[in-house]
């Protein structure tokens, strides 16, 4: 239900890195994605999706399962290429742009399942984040001499001052990523997509399967993420406690199409969005307008 059951955390940490981005023009808008239709064979995944993410802000993007909340996170990173429509980032067209050269471009992401390498440490795990940012020739890079040991020694010490220390794994950057918990997987995922100095950080399920301690560590990342580095943050999430709670703007799909949009409490009282998660009868039996903190819409 869309109880808020998580607090905005405030307990930063000392350490403020300097911000990886220069701080964006407020409330301008760096990604976009307009009139995006997808489809698969007769299965319509996307009819006209539009939303945009401002700057420097972080959007939810919500809805029931099977809603397309994943196919238009694969459609903004270049996994998918839309029949009919247009994505921007920072102004410019990159409908028919590759998934590697927008990862160049500083779109980053997480994936609902864990996409590490398991038998790697973390720490390596992490630097494979770099990799856009890296200039050594493919000569100097496989045998590791001058300039590309320099570079990634570079690359290693950045990491862990700004990254690993950011994110609290310090104390299992060595171990194999097999061997973590799964909260802490996920936090490694976070770290590889910091590492590429994101303009726009994708979350695709950033607290799914985590606990409540968990849950409420990763949220803390999350804002420190947006308030100390200036990231502008596109995540889907089920925990509409977590959403409620530190999106700045929430857009609601279902079946393909955008239903409703607007801030935490106006999506929260939207009946669009409150039929499309309880149904047609239960959403007449519920109250119309519920007050602040209530339940009136699940997960």
């Amino acid at each position: 239900m869309m109880a808020s059951t998580h607090s905005a955390p405030n307990n930063h940490r000392p350490h403020k890195p300097a911000r990886m981005n220069p701080p964006p023009p407020p409330h301008a808008a760096l990604l976009q994605a307009d009139a995006v239709h997808l489809g698969f064979g007769g299965i319509k995944a996307l009819a006209g999706v539009s939303l945009s993410a401002r700057a420097g802000e972080i959007t939810a993007i919500i809805g029931p399962n099977g809603a397309g909340k994943t196919s238009l996170f694969n459609t903004i990173s270049g996994f998918y290429r839309p029949q009919q429509g247009r994505i921007a980032f920072a102004g410019q067209d990159i409908t028919r742009v590759g998934a590697a050269r927008r990862a160049a471009m500083g779109l980053a992401r997480t994936f609902q399942n864990v996409a590490l390498f398991r038998g790697m440490s973390v720490l390596d795990n992490i630097k494979l984040g770099g990799h856009t940012r890296l200039g050594a020739n493919p000569l100097t890079a496989l045998w590791y001499l001058g300039p590309a040991q320099r570079e990634e020694m570079a690359l290693r010490r950045e990491i862990e001052r700004e990254v690993i220390d950011f994110l609290e794994i310090d104390h299992v950057r060595h171990q194999a990523v097999a061997a973590l918990p799964y909260g802490l997987q996920k936090r490694v995922e976070l770290a590889r997509a910091l590492a590429m100095r994101p303009k726009v950080l994708m979350l695709d399920e950033p607290v799914a399967g985590m606990n409540r301690e968990e849950t409420e560590d990763m949220a803390r990342f999350i804002l420190d993420i947006q308030e100390e580095r200036g990231i502008t943050v596109l995540l889907i999430e089920h925990d509409m406690g977590l959403v409620m709670d530190i999106a700045n703007h929430v857009v609601v799909l279902n079946f393909g199409q955008v239903i409703g949009e607007g801030t935490p409490a106006e999506v929260r009282h939207d009946p669009e969005v409150v039929r499309a998660y309880l149904g047609e009868r239960a959403a007449a039996a519920a109250p119309a307008a519920a007050p602040a903190g209530s339940a009136t819409v699940g997960a």
